[in-house]
C-alpha cells in the first residue's frame, strides 16, 4: 500500500489528498473552529471498505476503487460530513451471505453521490436468486439513502441486485439522476422482489432519467409528499405504483408525479394500491404522459383490497387523482383498466383524461369508480 499526501492551500486552509492503504504521517490538528474534512480519500480492495467507512468524515472526496466489500458487511458511509463527494470507480463487487444488507448505505446533507465512466456496481444477485423473493433465501437490499438532505445522487450503473434496490426514506431533498438498474439476468435466473425506488417518509425527492430491468416495482411510493418520477423507462416489474399505502408507520402519500415515461413487458402500467381494512391517505397523484406496451396483467389499476382481492375499505381514501395522456397496449390475456375503490366517497375527485389502453379485456365491472371526471374502464 502507498500513501501520498499532496498539500494544497484553499483560501489559507491546509487541504490533504490522501491514497488510504498504509500507515500516514499523523495528521496536524485542525483549528477548533474549522470542523471540514480536507482532501481526497481513495480506498480500494477487500479492506477498502472497512477503511472508508473508519476514515469517512476526515475526507471532503470519497474515491472507491474497485471496491470488493466482504460478505455480510455494509459499506457505511453514514453521517458524512456536509458537502461530501462519493466517487465510485471501476466494478463494486459484494461478497455472499445471507443477509438482510444493506449493501451500501449512505446519510447526510449536501452529499454527492457518481460514479465515473464504465463503473459498476455489481450486486452478484445470482448468488441468492431463488425464484422465491421475501422467502427462501435471505437478501440483501442493495442501497439505503437514509436521512439524506438536499443531495444527489447521478449516473449510477446497477447490475444484478439481489433484492430491493434503493431504499429511500426519512429524507428530504434528494435527486436521483441517470441511475440505470439491471436486473435483467433475474428474469431468467430467478429473481424477486427486485423493486427500482421504494420511498417512504420522504419529501422533495425527484428521479428523473431512470432506466430499470427488474422483477417488481420500478417504483413505489409507499408514503410522502413532492415526489416526481420523470423520463423513466421501466422493464420487466410491476410498473409505476403508489403503495401499497396502509399498516406502516407512515401512510400518507400527497403529491406525487409520474411523467414522461415507458412501462413495457411488466405486469401492470399505472398502479395505486391500499391495503383492505387500513387507514392512510393518498392525494394528488398525477400520472401524465406514460405509454405502455407488453403489459401482461392490467394496463392501470386502483385498487382498496390490495391484501384481500374482493374485499376493498374505505380506510385509505384516494382523492384527486389525475390520469392525463395514459396511452398504450396490454396483451390480449390482460385487462385494460380495473379500479376497485371501497366506497363512492373513498375515491373521489378524479381527473382523467386522454387516457386509452387497448388490447386486453374491458372490465365488467369497477366497483365505486366515480362517476364524474372522466374515470371509466
Amino acid at each position: 500500500m502507498v500513501c501520498v499526501s499532496t498539500i494544497l492551500m484553499v483560501w489559507g486552509v491546509s487541504a490533504s489528498t490522501q491514497v488510504i492503504g498504509a500507515a500516514a504521517p499523523a495528521p496536524t490538528k485542525p483549528a477548533k473552529l474549522d470542523k471540514r474534512a480536507s482532501g481526497t480519500c481513495t480506498f480500494s480492495g477487500s479492506n477498502g471498505a472497512a477503511l472508508a467507512s473508519k476514515s469517512k468524515t476526515t475526507c471532503a472526496t470519497i474515491v472507491l476503487s474497485a471496491l470488493a466489500v466482504p460478505s455480510g458487511i455494509t459499506l457505511d458511509l453514514t453521517g458524512l460530513n456536509t458537502g461530501t463527494h462519493v466517487v465510485f470507480q471501476g466494478t463494486t463487487t459484494f461478497g455472499y451471505e445471507e443477509w438482510t444488507g444493506p449493501l451500501i448505505s449512505i446519510s447526510g446533507t449536501s452529499i454527492t453521490v457518481v460514479q465515473t465512466s464504465g463503473a459498476v456496481l455489481n450486486g452478484g444477485g445470482a448468488q441468492w436468486w431463488d425464484g422465491q423473493g421475501d422467502n427462501g433465501k435471505v437478501k440483501p437490499k442493495f442501497f439505503s439513502a437514509h436521512n439524506m438532505v438536499s443531495s444527489n445522487i447521478n449516473g449510477l450503473q446497477i447490475l444484478s441486485p439481489p433484492h430491493q434496490v434503493f431504499s429511500i426514506d426519512s429524507v428530504n431533498g434528494l435527486t436521483l439522476s441517470g441511475i440505470t438498474i439491471d436486473g435483467r439476468a433475474g428474469d431468467t435466473q430467478g429473481g424477486k422482489n427486485t423493486d427500482g425506488f421504494d420511498i417512504g417518509s420522504s419529501s422533495g425527492v425527484i428521479i428523473t432519467g431512470a432506466t430499470v430491468y427488474n422483477q417488481d416495482d420500478c417504483v413505489a411510493v409507499n408514503s410522502g409528499t413532492n415526489i416526481t418520477f420523470d423520463q423513466g423507462y421501466c422493464s420487466g416489474g410491476h410498473g409505476l405504483s403508489i403503495g401499497s399505502v396502509g399498516d406502516r408507520s407512515d401512510n400518507v402519500v400527497n403529491g406525487v408525479t409520474f411523467s414522461n415515461s415507458h412501462v413495457v413487458n411488466s405486469q401492470n402500467g399505472v398502479r395505486v394500491k391500499t391495503v383492505s381494512g387500513a387507514t392512510g391517505s393518498v392525494n394528488a397523484v398525477t400520472y401524465k404522459s406514460i405509454a405502455l406496451s407488453g403489459i401482461t396483467d392490467y394496463g392501470i389499476t386502483v385498487r382498496q383490497d390490495y391484501n384481500d382481492p374482493g374485499t376493498a375499505t374505505s380506510g385509505v381514501p384516494i382523492t384527486k387523482l389525475i390520469l392525463n395522456g395514459i396511452t398504450g397496449t396490454v396483451d390480449s390475456g390482460a385487462t385494460n383498466i380495473y379500479v376497485h375503490c371501497g366506497s363512492t366517497s373513498s375515491c373521489s375527485g378524479w381527473t382523467w383524461s386522454e387516457v386509452s389502453v387497448t388490447g386486453g379485456k374491458t372490465s365488467t365491472s369497477c366497483p365505486n369508480i366515480p362517476t364524474s371526471g372522466g374515470a371509466k374502464c
